[in-house]
């Protein structure tokens, strides 16, 4: 049975680019209503992100009603009814009502139709399934508003088939019940996933990454993902171990230190141990270059961070850069385990608040001028120097820097004597 309510206090709804797209698109014979998230995200009094309008309009019509008002229309997903209306730079995805004919995920092979219940029954989830009109009428016909009430994310219909259209949805389930839901997920959604797990082996790189990275920074995270690998989903992604207990760790640093959630940060805590496992990770999702390289420093001999002095961690900070220090910091601190002190990891992790590593004060001038030629011989010495200034505690003092120049010219000479 489908059931409506008003939503109140939705601004974005009767003023401003939205409302002027479905002024545009209702009348005429035709009527749009926005859907999906931006309907729940209201209905939960959370900040609303893209809003996504289904209308009865087919496209044609709804670019010769865009044309018509001089509004930019782009064909972004033509052969599955969608057209983009861009206004005052907000982008919205106009899509017209549909009714699937065969399901194959992505391709599925679709008919537009002018059933709003039909519509509705073909989206995933009773949350995103619901709609509301101009007048702010939310409809439901999917029983989406109980379960926004009880914060239960649910298959729309019998969840086996709702998977088997898109085996993402399996991914999108525990995503979608870490930034919504509340407690286990919903049994029969789960035992759906875990039965068909092994279609997310057919699933491309860039869709998976994009619903693990927005899943490991949800507010549900930690209980979501323990769901996952309790059900044999994570092997099938990561292609190796999940460390749950790290995980959860890495969620209670990153609040102890008052940081927003890092995906990447939280994907090393979660699968990472050694370098090679950064490595694998980040082709089995295709992360991005900045992603890997942030994931792999982030494993690079991380257990050299524990047991640390400030003198030490200044030398850590000052080779790592802040970002780098702070992220390889965090991964031992989320698995330093039975060892966990969170005054000495806090200390540590504020460190870059409390002091900023000065510039090294020789340059290459300095060693040209005590005879080292350029060349790789110059670069050698530097570093000589470098490592020598930072064991001294990084000393600024020109007479006690000239003699840490003179010593390593000292010493490469003599270790280069013929």
């Amino acid at each position: 049975m489908s059931e409506t309510c008003v939503l109140a206090d939705t601004p974005w709804l009767t003023s401003g680019p939205a409302a002027r797209v479905l002024a545009l698109l209702n009348g005429g014979g035709e009527e749009a209503r926005v859907v999906g998230g931006a309907v729940r995200n209201a209905l939960l009094k959370i900040p609303v992100g893209d809003i996504d309008i289904a209308t009865t309009a087919i496209p044609d019509e709804v670019i010769r009603r865009a044309r018509a008002a001089s509004i930019k229309s782009v064909p972004t997903g033509i052969d599955h009814g969608t057209v983009t209306l861009v206004l005052d730079g907000h982008p919205f995805e106009v899509t017209t009502l549909r009714e699937d004919t065969e399901a194959f995920g992505r391709k599925a092979k679709v008919a537009f139709g002018r059933d709003w219940v039909r519509d509705a029954e073909r989206r995933d989830f009773t949350i995103n399934g619901l709609s509301v009109d101009a007048d702010g009428v939310v409809h439901d016909h999917v029983g989406g508003l109980d379960d926004i009430a009880a914060r239960r994310v649910r298959f729309i219909g019998d969840p086996g088939q709702r998977i088997a259209e898109d085996y993402l949805r399996i991914l999108r389930f525990f995503r979608i019940h870490a930034a919504y839901g509340t407690g286990d997920p919903d049994r029969a959604g789960y035992l759906a996933c875990i039965g068909g797990r092994a279609g997310l082996a057919g699933l491309s790189a860039e869709r998976v990454r994009m619903e693990m990275l927005k899943l490991v920074i949800a507010e549900g995270a930690a209980v979501a993902v323990t769901a996952m690998a309790d059900g044999g989903l994570l092997l099938p992604i990561f292609g190796g171990v999940a460390y749950m207990g790290p995980f959860a760790a890495m969620i209670a640093a990153e609040r102890e230190l008052g940081l927003a959630p890092s995906a990447v940060r939280r994907l090393g805590a979660l699968t990472v141990a050694v370098t090679e496992d950064a490595r694998r990770v980040a082709a089995r999702l295709r992360l991005s270059n900045a992603e890997t390289r942030a994931l792999d420093s982030m494993g690079h001999r991380w257990w050299r961070m524990a047991g640390m002095d400030e003198a030490r961690a200044r030398r850590r900070l000052y080779r790592l850069g802040e970002d780098a220090y702070r992220d390889r910091l965090m991964l031992a601190w989320a698995r330093a385990g039975a060892s966990h002190d969170t005054a000495y990891w806090r200390e540590l992790a504020t460190l870059p608040q409390r002091w900023r590593a000065p510039k090294f004060p020789l340059k290459a001038a300095d060693f040209v001028a005590r005879g080292i030629a350029e060349g790789p011989a110059l670069g050698h010495v530097l570093t000589l120097a470098e490592d020598a200034w930072l064991a001294a505690d990084f000393p600024l003092d020109r007479a006690v820097t000239a003699a840490i120049a003179d010593r390593a010219v000292a010493r490469f000479t003599r270790d280069h004597r013929l």
